[in-house]
């Protein structure tokens, strides 16, 4: 079955959260919480979040690995979405306020994989990095 533009952004999060090797409690929530009240994700069925996210590990342990996984979602994703794809992949590596270099690895692959200007994955992950900031002291 092929995964659907909005199943495609799920696994993009998925696999996010999970390349440093663990999917935090966190990181978890915050794919819960985009899914559901961000604009992109309307008329989607929310009740298959759990299931979607199944998928995608099962995708990644299969034979054609995270390679093939990470190749479906991008082939479901409209160029248009690409810019969005990649916020959300972004605000998942962030939402525990520290960037391992699997993530950032990550980050720098779906990059060269998208159509999206650099000034714009720019502006995406400073505005990431200034959302999560926390109070000094």
């Amino acid at each position: 079955m092929p995964t659907s533009a909005h199943d495609g952004l799920i696994h993009l999060m998925i696999v996010a959260a999970s390349s440093d090797a663990t999917m935090t409690d966190r990181e978890w929530a915050g794919i819960e919480e985009l899914v559901r009240r961000l604009p992109v994700f309307e008329g989607y069925d929310k009740s298959r979040l759990a299931a979607v996210a199944n998928a995608c590990a099962e995708k990644v342990n299969g034979p054609a690995g995270l390679d093939g996984a990470i190749e479906d979602a991008l082939a479901a994703i409209p160029k248009k979405l690409q810019d969005t794809a990649y916020a959300l992949a972004v605000e998942i590596t962030t939402i525990d306020l520290k960037l391992e270099q699997e993530e950032l690895r990550f980050l720098e692959l779906l990059r060269d994989q998208f159509d999206v200007d650099r000034l714009v994955t720019a502006a995406i992950e400073a505005a990431a990095r200034a959302l999560h900031r926390r109070m000094p002291g």
